[in-house]
């Protein structure tokens, strides 16, 4: 099977685009995304959508990642074939706006490092919702640590402090940092109980959907600032490590997989077989299908049940 047919399956990705659909794509900026979800239902739910875009004179995926609210990283990895840096006037682009919740995520906040996303999950009255963001995470090195945690502390237009990690390679840094645009916390801080990490804004949103910091959550300033007021002291983090999650919607499967930086899976194809045992629908998997997203690894969902 070649990509282009898979993409097929895809949906939004079969539409003509009119001349009208196009200005609406153009003008289009999405925020993050709010659902109703059951969580309690296996396999796990899927969210969103993916949406198709139209490239115009002058952009590059960089700058769209940050314009459309979706991480840099994923935005390349759903478009392979496109020149992040100079993709031609006129292109189609697929924008990830769509996911599988993580397996086991329950009303708090979880942070998938291996999609670079965070999900946000409550309660309100009967229904469970969930809005998902983008974030930067942790370089080689300085990687983010797994775990369970709560949110310690929160503060707005926080100052910051250099971890001696980093005055070590910046001294010319001064011993504190103002709110203001030099400071990258950006103008929200959400501090957790590893006092090594926090959840934050930035001055330099084009890390974002990437692993660049020295360990911290980062988070689009307009995406951090609508976080900050919906979590409180005590709120629980999970901070986990799913590359690959197996969704369903309306009952067809989907499969969403990312690039296993971790190296812990030993076979892809087994820990598909692993999570479709969970499911006791009936529902049936196609394996073709199941191997080409595990080769394509583009972190979009596709659907991957068979007819």
């Amino acid at each position: 099977m070649t990509r282009n047919k898979a993409l097929k399956l895809l949906p939004l990705l079969t539409l003509t685009l009119t001349l009208a659909w196009v200005c609406e794509a153009l003008a289009w900026q999405p925020r993050n995304r709010e659902e109703s979800i059951i969580t309690a239902r296996l396999p796990a739910p899927l969210v969103g959508e993916p949406r198709p875009y139209i490239i115009g004179l002058e952009e590059d995926l960089i700058n769209l990642a940050w314009r459309s609210g979706v991480g840099y990283g994923a935005l390349v990895r759903a478009n392979p074939d496109v020149d992040p840096w100079l993709p031609a006037p006129g292109t189609s682009v697929v924008l990830p706006l769509s996911a599988v919740l993580p397996a086991g995520a329950k009303p708090g906040v979880t942070i998938n490092l291996a999609e670079l996303r965070l999900y946000l999950i409550w309660q309100e009255g009967e229904d469970t919702l969930v809005r998902y963001y983008p974030i930067g995470i942790g370089r080689e090195g300085r990687e983010t640590p797994l775990g369970e945690f709560h949110v310690a502390n929160r503060a707005k237009n926080p100052s910051w402090t250099p971890p001696p990690s980093v005055r070590a390679e910046r001294p010319y840094l001064p011993g504190t940092v103002p709110p203001g645009p030099d400071n990258p916390l950006g103008d929200f801080w959400i501090g957790l109980n590893d006092r090594r990490i926090g959840i934050h804004g930035t001055n330099q949103p084009f890390g974002v959907g990437r692993q660049v910091s020295s360990g911290c959550i980062r988070m689009y300033p307009d995406h951090i600032s609508d976080l900050f007021y919906r979590v409180q002291t005590g709120t629980h983090v999970d901070i986990i490590y799913q590359p690959i999650k197996l969704g369903q919607r309306d009952g067809t499967l989907y499969l969403e997989v990312h690039p296993d930086e971790r190296a812990t899976l030993g076979d892809p194809l087994a820990e598909v077989l692993r999570q479709k045992a969970l499911v006791a629908d009936g529902s049936r998997l196609d394996l073709d299908l199941v191997r080409f997203a595990l080769a394509e690894k583009s972190g979009l969902p596709v659907p991957v049940s068979a007819r």
